[in-house]
């Protein structure tokens, strides 16, 4: 059985964890790299990574032909569709919302449970979820996509021999299906932030706001989950995951006004182990500016109130107005360069 890490910050638990004075904050909060892991079975190529984005921005792939992966994480809008909960292609929804793609090649798991231990593993899912893209089975998605003479020819010049007669698919499969959208979400990330730029050297890249923001984001605690690459928490071997408790503290206010506290046992859901129960997936912060509603009910609009609950319900702190605005401050410095998608 594979192993899971979180922090437990309930009263009664105890663990040494020193959080980082400013002057040595890049040692757990370092510049995104310019590569995320690539796993060594599914090797990145141009060829695969073209069909992959054919394949993400193709509505053809859900029930109705009318949803696209873009529709739900939609990259002009950071990775997202802003709504609370997203509406599939049997006009049903999830019961979470939906998380940013930016990014997510760095994630060890994906989904709010960590159920899925790569991206490869949550494209299948998603495919024949009923509540996202609702097709029946894998074998009505290699229908749809077997139908075209060129993705034949796309899933053949990306996995076998571009010159195969186009009638003659024999690299289309599932598994390869799933390999090259990976790819291509693989190459969603999200470089030269501010905060990037200031690490590398750039000392003006952040406003004296934005350092006070850094500071507190120290000082409060939110370093204790939200730090590493994505600051989503420590670099993890792929398909184990980092959780946290949400919410942490129970019996605030934020618990009926958000609607924080739900039937949904998050990693519980996955393992039936009753010490995963309200643990969840810790979000990466990177771009956390562009990826309203927040957390995985959707409920909390802006970020301020978001940075708000956090420290109330993770932390059981009541922070001031100067901190809440400094940190959003800093949060926003987060947000890189999105990569340019579309054929224009």
């Amino acid at each position: 059985m594979k192993f899971f890490r979180y922090f437990l910050m309930t009263a009664g638990v105890a663990l040494m964890l020193t959080l980082p004075h400013l002057s040595d904050a890049f040692e757990t909060m370092p510049a995104l790299p310019e590569q995320p892991p690539i796993p060594s079975d599914n090797p990145m190529s141009p060829a695969k990574v073209m069909l992959g984005k054919q394949i993400y921005f193709d509505p053809h792939l859900s029930f109705n032909r009318k949803i696209s992966c873009n529709s739900c994480h939609d990259l002009d809008k950071g990775g997202v569709d802003h709504r609370r909960r997203s509406t599939g292609a049997r006009s049903k929804q999830p019961r979470r919302s939906t998380p940013t793609v930016l990014n997510a090649a760095f994630q060890s798991v994906q989904f709010w449970d960590g159920r899925a231990d790569s991206l490869e593993a949550a494209i299948k899912e998603h495919l024949l979820d009923d509540t996202i893209m609702g097709m029946q089975d894998k074998h009505a998605v290699l229908k749809r996509i077997g139908a075209s003479a060129d993705y034949r020819r796309a899933f053949n010049k990306a996995f076998l021999e571009p010159n195969l007669p186009s009638h003659d698919a024999p690299s289309l499969n599932y598994d390869n299906i799933a390999k090259a959208l990976a790819a291509y979400l693989r190459t969603l990330i999200t470089p030269n932030s501010a905060f990037d730029r200031y690490v590398r050297g750039d000392k003006q890249a952040l406003s004296q706001q934005a350092l006070r923001g850094m500071e507190a984001f120290q000082s409060v605690g939110c370093v204790a989950c939200h730090f590493g690459t994505n600051f989503s928490g420590p670099p993890m071997p792929m398909g184990e995951g980092f959780y946290e408790l949400f919410p942490n503290y129970l019996g605030s206010v934020y618990d009926k006004k958000y609607n924080l506290v739900t039937r949904d046992q998050g990693r519980y859901e996955v393992t039936k182990d009753t010490i995963h129960r309200r643990l969840f997936r810790v979000p990466s912060l990177r771009n956390v500016a562009l990826t309203a509603p927040y957390f995985h009910t959707g409920t909390v609009a802006a970020l301020e109130d978001a940075v708000r609950v956090m420290a109330k319900t993770e932390l059981d702190k009541e922070i001031s107005d100067r901190e809440a605005v400094d940190i959003v401050v800093f949060l926003k410095a987060l947000s890189g360069e999105l990569p340019k998608q579309r054929d224009q």
